[in-house]
């Protein structure tokens, strides 16, 4: 075991005037299964590539250990799947790699195909058993589940927890709660570790959050106590003292002595009281500094003359000659909320652009309803670009409500300014979600809205589609999500 020390580490991007971290120190220890948490924009990515000398900071890191990163970079896709793993690591031992293979539940035969050709889970597993070869390594896994399906997120999730030595960037609940045993985590002004999974550190959070809530409260209003107590006394003071010049009632003349030490004991009394109250101001500024913030979204849904809205009976989707999902069938009903479930290439993506609209060769039946109103998120982000207020117009949708999602959402007012493209991946989920709650529709259909999204936003907008019950149809592999959203899963 050895260390890996961050002492003062500050950093900002060139020509920002905001620093992304500031004096941050603290130590991890390689043999720990890290997991790494905090809202998206915050700098997970960002450290990850400081851990990989990519950027010049103030502060030092020092490691006895050199870093992998996860996604590795792969130029020549078209190249058989073991000579991808010979450039990642020229001096692997076959018998080693069949057995990271194994636990990985990959057959032999997908390293004599092209890696193009394996599937996102398939390419995943093979990058990951290939940096889990190399020796005295401390591996940098960022956000390994996106566009994984369920059940290749519980291999990898079993996988990782037989290794040790990582930090794992992953917004996935139930994923982060098998494989890891400490949480690093970017908070509003901090970072800090915590031991133990996600629901260990979000239970601590809660409670933080709650006690400094209380406190919070309590001392505004010891605060206001004081205030009100120092202005009497001072005032007393003053009036005391005012006397000192004049008589008493019955016409005989002031002890300006006792007066005087009665004064001065009333103003020692107020400065006391304001001394008091400057305590629990200072106190009351230490507080909610990291108290996340999420507000309550909201989404205005459309009534359907119907109760049913569209319906698919044994229906088969081809592409050309190719079959991509065989005799699917179900309705879709209003206030129904359904997950789309089933392995990567069962056809899900299809069967939602089919729904959308897209004009694709299918055999069985389908019927939608005439009219019917359908506000799509996609998996792609790619074409996003631009300024928000562009987009909002472009996208017809009310820039005030949709920039008040995105606050809502955790975007920061300076984020508003920038370009979309340079948003992080979650970032930019977030816009397509927004303009979604922007838009009144019939039938809300999400194709893996989640992904790279933070764990405090998807509980957002858990809340959301419960509170709302809108008829929804999503294809989502957070199992926490599906289990806590879906009134119905329809397996392909």
């Amino acid at each position: 075991m050895s260390v890996i020390q961050v002492s003062n580490l500050t950093f900002a991007y060139e020509g920002s005037y905001d620093n992304i971290f500031e004096d941050v120190s603290f130590q991890i220890d390689t043999d720990w299964k890290l997991g790494f948490t905090g809202r998206n924009g915050r700098g997970k990515t960002t450290f990850l590539n400081l851990l990989l000398g990519k950027y010049e900071y103030s502060g030092k890191i020092s490691a006895n250990v050199q870093f992998e990163y996860f996604p590795f970079q792969v130029e020549n896709k078209d190249n058989n799947t073991l000579d991808i793993i010979s450039d990642i690591f020229p001096d692997y031992v076959h018998w080693e790699l069949m057995r990271e293979l194994s636990l990985l539940k990959v057959s032999e035969d997908v390293l004599y195909r092209p890696f193009e050709s394996l599937s996102n889970g398939e390419q995943t597993k093979v990058m990951l058993a290939a940096l889990f070869l190399k020796e005295n390594r401390f591996l940098l896994i960022d956000e390994p589940t996106n566009h994984l399906d369920m059940n290749a997120r519980e291999i990898v999730s079993e996988y990782l927890n037989t290794k040790s030595g990582f930090i794992l960037v992953s917004h996935d609940r139930s994923f982060l709660d098998h494989c890891v045993d400490h949480i690093l985590s970017i908070n509003k002004t901090n970072i800090e570790i915590q031991q133990g999974n996600f629901s260990d550190w979000w239970e601590n959070k809660q409670r933080q959050d709650e006690y400094e809530l209380a406190e919070n409260e309590k001392l505004k209003k010891d605060i206001h106590r004081l205030s009100d107590a120092a202005k009497r006394t001072s005032s007393w003071s003053h009036e005391v003292e005012k006397t000192k010049n004049g008589t008493r009632n019955s016409g005989s003349k002031v002890d300006k002595g006792y007066v005087g030490h009665k004064a001065a004991k009333m103003m020692k009394r107020s400065k006391s009281i304001e001394q008091r109250q400057q305590s629990a101001i200072d106190e009351k500024s230490r507080l909610l500094q990291n108290v996340e913030s999420s507000e309550n979204l909201k989404l205005t849904q459309l009534a359907y003359h119907k109760s049913r809205l569209a319906e698919l009976d044994h229906v088969s989707i081809y592409y050309g000659d190719k079959m991509v999902c065989q005799d699917v069938s179900f309705p879709i009903d209003q206030g129904e909320r359904i997950a789309l479930s089933g392995k990567n290439g069962s056809g899900k993506s299809s069967i939602i652009r089919l729904i959308c609209g897209e004009d694709l060769s299918y055999t069985g039946t389908f019927r939608i309803g005439s009219q019917l109103k359908i506000s799509y998120v996609s998996q792609d982000t790619s074409h996003l670009q631009g300024n928000l207020t562009d987009f909002a117009r472009s996208s017809g949708i009310d820039e005030s409500l949709f920039k008040s999602i995105l606050r809502k959402l955790d975007f920061a007012r300076v984020q508003f300014e920038k370009d979309i493209s340079t948003f992080s991946g979650g970032q930019k989920k977030k816009v397509l979600i927004a303009k979604s709650l922007c838009e009144q529709a019939h039938l809300y259909i999400w194709d893996e809205p989640l992904n790279f999204i933070d764990v405090i936003s998807r509980m957002q907008i858990e809340e959301l589609l419960l509170e709302y019950s809108p008829t929804i149809l999503f294809v989502e592999h957070d199992k926490e999500f599906c289990h806590h959203v879906a009134t119905k899963t329809v397996e392909l």
